[in-house]
């Protein structure tokens, strides 16, 4: 389909712009088709305009911050501030999340799953006036004085109008590009590379059960929560970071305020997850070694403390020195280098 609409202002770069709803092919190479139906309807001008306002400081109220600032591609796209600092220097409350794999997540976004859809999402921190503290009117004045966004709009939508709902698809719609799936971990899957003999012994520690009376034969049990191809499960948890009295943060509550959500959190993936510290919904712990201690001894027990963690919780995970060593080795294979530096993500101007 193609509409040409003449542009006669002298700041436009060209002379007419045309609505292009050319399909965007997503490779998702071995994965399976991603379980957002939204993510099979890309455009690449929508694409397009979705990197832009990803990186446009215009999103905030004195011009200063882009999602990109709490995002950043050799993070996985996450901050490595324990509570990234707002447009007017306010600290946030949690630790900026990951972004990718987005369009295989089926059970809303943020830590406490708030927004049921990443369109939605998308266009929150914008408003939040901890994050960019601006409204959405002002946003919308501030791209209708840019022609080179009001073309980019016609390209995409068909017309200039900018709207949230539009502004929300077009950061969705890049996003859901942001697909990692070639960690050192995939490529072993597929038979081009060799795990260590130390990520060998990590992954199978990572993949088996816990079993207190057969202790030789335990594992760390992590697939309990993160596996798949995403390395998590699609759920809400506690994982014992807290004891009751000392719940700070309700978490999913605050959204279902359905008492067995209190400090449930969404399960995050595991990929990258080398380049995403600190750790944590509140970014407690720096190091895996950190998490990993975490899990072998420092689980506290509550009433909405999941059932296997607290299963654990009588002797740990029994993991001694060079076990926990192997387990972050592990961990470590599922870094992508071609995602982290993958030149379709970074900033288009």
């Amino acid at each position: 389909m193609a509409v040409i609409i003449s542009a006669c202002n002298q700041d436009s770069d060209i002379d007419s712009v045309v609505y292009d709803d050319t399909p965007y092919n997503l490779n998702y190479g071995p994965f399976p088709p991603p379980s957002a139906s939204t993510a099979t309807m890309l455009t690449a001008q929508k694409i397009a305009l979705g990197r832009m306002l990803f990186y446009e400081k215009k999103l905030s109220s004195n011009l200063t911050q882009a999602c990109a600032d709490c995002h950043r591609q050799e993070h996985a796209f996450t901050d490595t501030a324990r509570f990234s600092v707002g447009a007017e220097g306010d600290l946030g409350g949690r630790q900026a999340m990951a972004i990718f794999n987005m369009a295989w997540h089926s059970n809303g976004f943020f830590w406490d799953g708030r927004s049921t859809q990443l369109h939605n999402q998308a266009t929150q921190p914008i408003q939040n006036p901890i994050e960019m503290n601006e409204t959405i009117p002002s946003v919308i004045a501030k791209l209708s004085a840019n022609q080179t966004y009001k073309d980019q709009f016609i390209r995409a939508f068909g017309d200039d109008v900018i709207t949230e709902a539009r502004l929300g698809e077009a950061m969705e719609q890049f996003m859901f590009t942001f697909i990692s799936n070639d960690s050192k971990y995939d490529r072993h899957l597929a038979g081009t590379a060799t795990l260590t003999a130390s990520e060998e012994r990590g992954r199978q520690l990572f993949f088996a059960e816990y079993n207190e009376f057969f202790p030789n034969e335990s594992g760390a049990d992590c697939a309990h929560c993160h596996s798949g191809i995403t390395f998590e499960n699609d759920q809400y948890m506690n994982n014992g970071l807290d004891a009751e009295a000392n719940f700070d943060d309700l978490g999913r509550f605050v959204v279902t305020n359905n008492p067995p959500d209190r400090a449930r959190f969404k399960v995050t993936s595991l990929r990258n997850i080398e380049m995403t510290p600190p750790y944590m919904h509140d970014g407690r712990f720096q190091t895996l070694e950190e998490v990993v201690e975490h899990y072998n001894t420092g689980i506290e027990q509550s009433s909405t403390l999941d059932p296997a963690l607290n299963a654990t919780t009588a002797t740990g995970l029994m993991l001694d020195t060079q076990e926990k060593a192997d387990l972050v080795a592990f961990l470590k294979t599922l870094t992508d280098e071609t995602y982290l530096n993958n030149q379709a993500f970074t900033s288009p101007f």
